[in-house]
């Protein structure tokens, strides 16, 4: 069995397929924020398509996954941003659906199965506009892109001070 660090931040999505993008937008911009100023020591960002296997691969053995992904809401807002937090014992399915063939909420019902969710599983699934093929988000869903790597960082931040497996 692989040991993964203690936080993943996996950005799902497609950047091929416009706001679909967004997951790897944020971590992107994760990044850059990161060379100025550290995330906490343990952090892992990453990328995904969304493919099951492969998110439960990247949030195995992690005390916390936090996975940014584009939504289908209706009526829906682009733009505007849902946050869910699970732990291993909860699992409920949310008022939004990936905007990928199997999405998330299938990853999580098939690691929860096989006993393979991380202790605590935060998603922020953003509203988008437009799916279509290209590349570029909406200006609804561009916009949040940093605000939500902030709201991401602030949350890894506030997680340092608490015990493994907790956030506030």
């Amino acid at each position: 069995m692989r040991t993964h660090a203690r936080t993943v931040v996996i950005g799902v999505g497609n950047e091929f397929r416009r706001d679909d993008g967004v997951g790897w937008a944020v971590i992107s911009q994760l990044r850059m924020r990161a060379a100025d100023r550290s995330l906490p020591p343990g952090t892992v960002l990453a990328t995904c398509d969304g493919e099951p296997a492969r998110l439960i691969a990247l949030w195995e053995d992690s005390a916390v996954a936090v996975v940014v992904d584009a939504a289908h809401s209706h009526p829906g807002t682009p733009g505007r941003i849902h946050r869910l937090e699970l732990d291993a014992g909860s699992v409920t399915q949310p008022a939004t659906t990936s905007s990928h063939g199997l999405g998330l909420g299938e990853a999580v019902e098939l690691a929860r199965a096989l006993g393979r969710l991380p202790a605590r599983l935060v998603v922020y699934a953003v509203e988008g506009a437009d799916s279509s093929l290209g590349t570029g988000l909406s200006p609804a869903v561009a916009a949040v892109v940093e605000p939500l790597a902030v709201r991401v960082e602030d949350e890894l931040r506030r997680r340092r001070g608490t015990t493994a497996g907790e956030l506030p």
